[in-house]
């Protein structure tokens, strides 16, 4: 499966006038404040992000936006670290 760059890069939704609402899923209506949660509570996978939010994966449009934000997150984490 290959990543969408331009889809990742939006997936924050910055917009005039602030931070509006994402969905990383749209079909289980996961928002990416719910991943982010997730991500803090310890997953390391899409699986795991779909388990902490009661959901199952279906068309698996959002996996690379998932993968994208754990791995953003492992980056800050290394970082702080250093």
């Amino acid at each position: 499966m290959s990543c969408n760059p331009i889809r990742s890069r939006y997936i924050f939704g910055y917009q005039v006038g602030g931070l509006v609402p994402v969905y990383v899923c749209n079909c289980n209506g996961i928002r990416e404040r719910d991943a982010l949660a997730a991500i803090e509570s310890g997953a390391t996978k899409p699986a795991e992000i779909f388990r902490h939010c009661q959901a199952q994966p279906c068309c698996a449009k959002c996996v690379c936006d998932m993968r994208r934000m754990i791995q953003d997150s492992q980056e800050a984490f290394r970082l702080a670290a250093e």
